[in-house]
């Protein structure tokens, strides 16, 4: 996931990329391990696939925050974890 926000960064804010780069020397968090497979029916349907081993990551890691801009993910309505957009993230804990 960190590779991940790094390379969307880059090709979408990379003037932000100092930014972001910051952001994570200064914000505790732990690395999740991602299982190869992953049985869809345990999870909530989320639009696009290829953001299934995301969810189920973040839902079996039991992670308190997912940070994330995509609107697959917002319309979810997950109490745990917490979905929140980084505009929102910085206003509720920034």
């Amino acid at each position: 996931m960190v590779e991940e926000l790094k390379r969307v960064v880059t090709e979408r804010f990379l003037e932000k990329y100092g930014c972001i780069d910051e952001f994570l020397r200064n914000l505790p968090y732990e690395l999740a391990f991602t299982p190869d497979n992953i049985d869809a029916l345990k999870y909530p349907n989320i639009r696009d696939k290829k953001d299934l081993p995301v969810l189920a990551t973040a839902i079996d890691e039991d992670v308190d925050i997912l940070l994330t801009g995509d609107k697959d993910f917002t319309v979810l309505e997950l109490t745990r974890p917490e979905v929140l957009t980084p505009q929102t993230f910085m206003e509720k804990y920034g």
